[in-house]
């Protein structure tokens, strides 16, 4: 046991050094292991309209909506469709929710929104 004391003593310079490059490494595993989770997230949206994302975001606020998918078709500025797919389609009163708040949204007639139930 003396002998490790006097080592470490004779050596602290080394050691610490040593410590600070395995937790300078650990930390960059970390941040990247962040960043690439993150990119997973941003890629998913990378395909979406502006339109999109924000539809989606206010469509999962809404109250038992729960997590959501959504596609706008368009023909230049004209609004062709819109299709939802969302965890709480199950459940009528969200369904129409769903309906009134994409009608209002995206000022469109309630026919020509399909929402369908997310599978789990």
């Amino acid at each position: 046991m003396r002998k490790v004391i006097d080592y470490v003593n004779e050596h602290k310079k080394i050691i610490i050094v040593i410590l600070l490059i395995v937790l300078l490494i650990g930390a960059v595993y970390i941040i990247d292991k962040g960043e690439k989770t993150n990119s997973a997230s941003t890629s998913v949206n990378a395909n979406k309209s502006r339109t999109e994302v924000k539809l989606i975001n206010i469509l999962s606020s809404i109250e038992g909506v729960g997590s959501t998918d959504v596609m706008i078709t368009e023909n230049e500025s004209e609004i062709l469709g819109v299709v939802i797919v969302c965890e709480g389609a199950d459940n009528i009163m969200t369904r129409n929710n769903i309906l009134n708040a994409v009608s209002t949204a995206l000022n469109i007639q309630k026919k020509l929104i399909a929402i369908y139930s997310m599978t789990v």
